[in-house]
């Protein structure tokens, strides 16, 4: 079982600061990967949770969706 599985599984807030996937969010047990939630979440929460303003998250995406076009592209 991954470290994120067992924090999940057993509703433990991870304390391995030096882990990657490690953030400050008790929400999430620490762990970006466990990050859940039902509804759509907005670039404002996102940012709330790196630390970072709406503003960067949204640069951030539109980044990663020309990084995606341009694979897409690449295999066309």
């Amino acid at each position: 079982m991954k470290c994120f599985e067992y924090n999940k599984k057993n509703d433990f807030i991870c304390k391995k600061k030096n882990c990657r996937y490690w953030l400050e969010n008790k929400e999430s047990n620490n762990c970006c990967l466990n990050f859940e939630k039902k509804e759509k979440i907005t670039l404002e929460e996102i940012g709330k949770i790196f630390n970072v303003t709406r503003m960067r998250i949204c640069q951030i995406e539109k980044n990663a969706l020309n990084k995606i076009k341009d694979q897409i592209k690449k295999l066309l």
